[in-house]
């Protein structure tokens, strides 16, 4: 059943009558909404969201590290309508471990935000056309905006040996 808060809004009602049971929640914040979408069905609902929505524009894919709680991660989408001026967030709960599908085959410029999320975050995107670190050394440890990260990194020694 499609949230009270985006009842009214056409964008969310088209997502809702094409993929019911896709939106698990939804809320205004800061006067943007924001959908709570299944993660199996993140890529059909953007490509529906690029082609029949016009949000032609990625504007940005992160996370958020909810630790201690589970699904410990969420993923966020932030989408843009050039042509009717509008945003929308759309958020995609996973497990540490989990992997969500890469939404690249939608829109290229996903490629640097999704490898970003995966380096900082940890969080692999299957089928990505290249998942590799993008921010830390290829032989970095760990992930860095993890909350259960160290303060102060790790501790290298740097002895001459």
């Amino acid at each position: 059943m499609l949230p009270e808060v985006a009842a009214n809004d056409p964008t969310a009602v088209l997502i809702d009558q094409l993929f019911p049971g896709a939106i698990t929640a939804g809320k205004m914040d800061l006067g943007e909404l924001s959908l709570t979408i299944e993660a199996n069905q993140i890529v059909e609902v953007c490509r529906t969201l690029k082609e029949d929505a016009a949000f032609e524009r990625l504007s940005a894919v992160t996370a958020v590290d909810w630790w201690p709680r589970e699904p410990r991660f969420e993923v966020v989408y932030l989408l843009h309508s050039i042509r009717h001026n509008a945003r929308l967030r759309l958020n995609v709960r996973v497990r540490d471990g989990e992997a969500v599908e890469s939404v690249c085959p939608v829109w290229r410029g996903a490629n640097w935000y999704e490898r970003e999320t995966f380096d900082l975050f940890g969080i692999p995107f299957r089928n990505h056309p290249n998942l590799e670190r993008i921010m830390m050394p290829a032989d970095w440890e760990g992930h860095p905006l993890r909350k259960d990260y160290p303060k102060h990194g790790h501790r290298y020694s740097y002895r001459d040996e």
